[in-house]
């Protein structure tokens, strides 16, 4: 009766209800499993085995599902059904995650030859959320519900293709998350986490423990996103969007200000960038937008949202120092942190509602531009955005991107500066810039940098040579005296990229103008020549 009630309800709200028999309630999952298959049979998906098995593999557990499922209806007949309800909060953010991958890949092709792997993971993510709804009796609301969540869980985390099995099942555990990890707040049965964030942060947490994160694109993806020209301004466009529709401008702007601010000071207090190469990596001021931000399972009140941004700042920030200091990948301090917040979601709330003053509850005024708060929310934020990025503090070249800069903080011993110079070499070193290979060689010659290692310093060293870089090829055949050349024109157009594109096409000119922009004192002698 109450089943039948609910379906009626919903029919006069105007949502559509497909009534299903017990004989009839594998046709939905059935055909979507058939797709999932089908889909294996592209050529993306043909080129490796074990993505193709990977493939067969969830297309079989789905069956099984469903086999057990339709053989316990058949004992126990109940009817099942899906209601169609379109909410905004999925489709909007499913549209903004589109155009965010379509920007993206456009400059960074692997992101559009992932597409079938993602069109595969959403299906698998239906059927699977489909599944587990009927097979604990209830009803299926379906809607643009598993976009936002597939897409951002591919938006930081993808198991290369010889692991390519972990990601259906980080997308089984993000759903059982969401369905079975529960809590009453204000008097209703809720999901605790954010699907994507546990997902992401409990397959973190594995992939730090197991030292394996190499199984996964997580470090390409969060180093490639600024390959894109204007990142920072394409998200902080398409967090407006957000920003208007679902009243997330506190939580955004102020886990965002609250990283700016306390980059600022780091850098005041020690004279190096607390972050590599900016003030705010591009992954996480994404993780601020599309990761955070969904209503459900963050703060309602607006001094609720206001804590919860800022603690999201400051666990960003610490994390980073303290995976660091583990000597495990930094990307993952967005990621870790949104389910510890999530579990302070109830505490905040009743921490806002313990608080008697006035003042400070209405810190954020509900009466400002005649009851549209947000608006006058989103307006500060616009006028932090632009100011941060007339500062230099967004897009554009950044202390951090002048390798100059860092061998004279390493110089002078400021804090992490000769880690960071060496991360920086050889991150290059591997773009085939043979400079930094040759520095890197004798680094690891000299014992100053870090702890002599001869075997490694050949091995740079023959990798300059290989480069064609003359004093690679003399150190490699009497490394006792230590040569070393200014960069070549080549070396430039990979050193001085800013976290974009690689500089090949750049004018000689250009590209000795900007390397004196960057410190290299004597490329500005060479670029005021050829003015």
């Amino acid at each position: 009766m109450a089943a039948g009630k609910k379906r009626r309800d919903k029919k006069q709200h105007g949502q559509g209800v497909a009534q299903l028999d017990p004989l009839s309630i594998l046709k939905t999952p059935l055909l979507l499993t058939l797709a999932l298959l089908l889909v294996s049979f592209v050529p993306r998906v043909q080129a490796n085995s074990i993505v193709l098995y990977s493939f067969w593999g969830a297309v079989l557990v789905l069956l099984i599902w469903q086999l057990v499922l339709y053989l316990g209806l058949k004992r126990d007949p109940q009817e099942r059904s899906l209601t169609l309800v379109l909410r905004p909060q999925h489709y909007i953010q499913m549209l903004l995650q589109i155009a965010l991958f379509t920007y993206w890949g456009y400059y960074w092709r692997p992101v559009y030859d992932h597409f079938w792997l993602i069109i595969a993971q959403l299906i698998f993510a239906y059927n699977f959320d489909i599944l587990l709804a009927w097979s604990r009796r209830r009803d299926y609301t379906l809607g643009f519900g598993p976009f936002p969540i597939i897409l951002s869980i591919n938006l930081f985390i993808w198991f290369r293709d010889d692991w390519f099995y972990m990601q259906f099942l980080m997308i089984a555990v993000g759903f059982m998350g969401k369905e079975y990890v529960r809590w009453q707040r204000e008097g209703r049965n809720v999901h605790i986490f954010n699907p994507s964030a546990f997902a992401l942060g409990l397959f973190s947490l594995i992939l730090i423990a197991t030292n394996t994160t190499s199984l996964t694109w997580g470090p390409e993806i969060a180093s490639k996103l600024t390959l894109a020209p204007n990142m920072y301004l394409f998200l902080f466009l398409i967090g407006l969007v957000v920003m208007y529709y679902f009243s997330i401008t506190l939580v955004a702007g102020l886990a965002a200000i609250t990283l700016f601010g306390s980059s600022a000071l780091y850098f005041a207090m020690t004279g190096v960038p607390y972050f590599l190469d900016s003030e705010i990596p591009a992954a996480v001021f994404l993780g601020l937008h599309l990761l955070i931000t969904d209503p459900s399972t963050s703060p309602r009140t607006p001094l609720g949202k206001t804590l919860f941004g800022v603690l999201y700042g400051l666990g960003v920030f610490g994390l980073y120092s303290l995976l660091g200091g583990l000597d495990s990948p930094t990307f993952y301090d967005k990621l870790l942190i949104v389910p510890l917040l999530n579990l302070s979601v109830i505490a905040i709330d009743r921490a806002v509602r313990s608080i008697q003053s006035e003042d400070l509850l209405n810190v954020w005024r509900s009466n400002w531009f005649g009851g549209r708060a947000n608006l006058a929310h989103m307006a500060i934020w616009i006028v932090v955005f632009s100011s941060m990025s007339l500062l230099g503090k967004t897009d554009g070249k950044h202390t951090g991107d002048s390798l100059p800069f860092w061998q004279q903080a390493c110089a002078s011993d400021l804090p992490n500066a000769c880690d960071r110079l060496l991360l920086l070499e050889s991150t290059y070193c591997n773009d085939n810039a043979a400079w930094a290979c040759n520095e890197l060689g004798a680094h690891y010659s000299e014992d100053r940098l870090t702890e002599s290692d001869p075997a490694q310093a050949l091995v740079f060293f023959g990798r300059a040579c290989e480069l064609k870089f003359q004093a690679g090829c003399v150190n490699l055949l009497d490394p006792q005296t230590i040569s070393r050349e200014i960069p070549h024109e080549l070396d430039f157009r990979l050193l001085l990229r800013e976290g974009g594109q690689n500089l090949m096409e750049a004018p000689v000119d250009e590209l000795y103008a900007r390397a004196c922009d960057h410190d290299w004192i004597f490329a500005c002698d060479r670029s005021s020549a050829t003015l």
